[in-house]
């Protein structure tokens, strides 16, 4: 007994022995981050149809980083940022992501732009494995209840329509306090993402749905709209955008429809609303979702982003690209001093507390939540206002619209 006792203790310390041998292992930081520096890079159009809102989107993401690395940057490391012009198409676009990941050898993609470039990219990105912060585009592939592995990476942070069709219907309980809901909705991607949306949130509260589907860009949607009016719904949802969501609402008006009417934010706009300003007089309020607030403190951030940006200091598409230069970057401000940064570390820290938008409201990554904007504002068409929408009520989230 004893000399088996002795064998094993001399095995123990053998093995304890290799083990003290090996070389430790050392934590490797992620591609693009060097003791100085951070890479980023996006592909964006800023020649061709699309450049007025690329150029500025880009020209916001640039004074954001360049108001960060005047003031030394992040522990010590200023972020770069690279860019190169897609023009808007997907085969470009692919290549140029290929080119940034591959070749550059980039940490992270910052505001990937445009639904085709986006669309075509997606799972690029996934297979990857990068971080990728903020899309310029709302389609509904980025929207994830729980993302894990792959999906991880997908941080979206502008309104996704899924997300919106679920605070149409929150704010359809909260204006009305409505059980019976209509749906017009266009045989598109925009349309279908809203409708699914709205479907999930009236699932869980048990409302009623009445769906009638139109064609995008349609001239005339009677058949929908008389589907809607006769079974006598409680209020009605526009997901249409701006191409059919003035034929919509004429034709509600036109027969005599007095249900009060929700639709997406990019109809929030001038143009739109002087489609059919003077038709709804009288009969019925049309309200549109919004995203972007300069209340309170957030004004401050406006000015500070107006000294840094002054060519562009009322551009709307300049205010997104410093939205998503912020989000990026918050989730590095939350990394240690001293941690060796890798794409896990910092897709932790991005969901490790909700994340304030510098003109909107929060944005939670927490438990793989990839929903895009959560709370939105409420504005209603309005033609003494400038813009003809007049704000009504502010930034609100699903649960606090339900009294939760």
């Amino acid at each position: 007994m004893f000399k088996k006792l002795l064998a094993l203790l001399a095995v123990v310390l053998v093995t304890a022995s290799l083990a003290a041998c090996q070389p430790a292992v050392v934590e490797e930081a992620a591609q693009g981050v060097t003791d100085t520096e951070i890479l980023i890079a996006n592909c964006a159009a800023t020649s061709g149809a699309f450049a007025p809102v690329g150029v500025p989107f880009i020209a916001g993401i640039e004074a954001y980083l360049k108001v960060l690395n005047d003031a030394g940057g992040i522990n010590g490391r200023k972020v770069r940022f690279l860019h190169q012009d897609d023009e808007f198409d997907p085969i470009k676009g692919k290549a140029c992501l290929q080119t940034m990941v591959e070749d550059e050898k980039v940490f992270a993609i910052v505001g990937h732009f445009g639904t085709p470039v986006v669309g075509a990219t997606l799972e690029d990105l996934k297979d990857y494995g990068i971080p990728a912060v903020y899309f310029a585009t709302g389609i509904g592939q980025l929207y994830n209840d729980k993302a894990e592995g792959r999906d991880r990476g997908i941080m979206p942070v502008q309104p996704i329509y899924r997300t919106e069709g679920q605070i149409m219907v929150a704010r359809a309980v909260a204006l009305s306090d409505a059980k019976k809901i209509g749906v017009i909705y266009t045989n598109d991607d925009a349309g279908k993402d809203l409708l699914w949306g709205a479907q999930k949130q009236a699932t869980a509260l048990g409302l009623t749905l009445v769906e009638a589907q139109v064609t995008a860009g349609a001239t005339d949607v009677s058949a929908a709209v008389t589907t809607i009016k006769e079974a006598n719904v409680d209020f009605i949802i526009g997901a249409a955008i701006q191409a059919t969501i003035g034929t919509i609402v004429k034709e509600l008006a036109a027969q005599g429809v007095d249900k009060d009417v929700i639709t997406t934010y990019v109809n929030v706009a001038p143009t739109i609303a002087g489609q059919f300003e003077n038709e709804i007089a009288g009969k019925f309020d049309v309200y549109g979702n919004g995203w972007v607030s300069f209340e309170g403190d957030r004004m401050a951030e406006l000015q500070k982003f107006a000294a840094a940006a002054p060519d562009y200091a009322s551009n709307a598409f300049a205010m997104t690209g410093w939205i998503a230069a912020h989000f990026f970057t918050e989730g590095l401000r939350r990394l240690a001093a001293d941690e060796v940064i890798t794409w896990e570390k910092y897709m932790d820290a991005m969901e490790s507390a909700p994340i304030q938008n510098p003109f909107g409201g929060e944005i939670d990554f927490g438990n793989g939540l990839r929903a895009g904007t959560q709370e939105m504002n409420l504005s209603k068409v309005d033609p003494t206002a400038p813009t003809k929408w007049a704000v009504v009520d502010g930034l609100k989230s699903i649960d606090s619209l339900l009294g939760k």
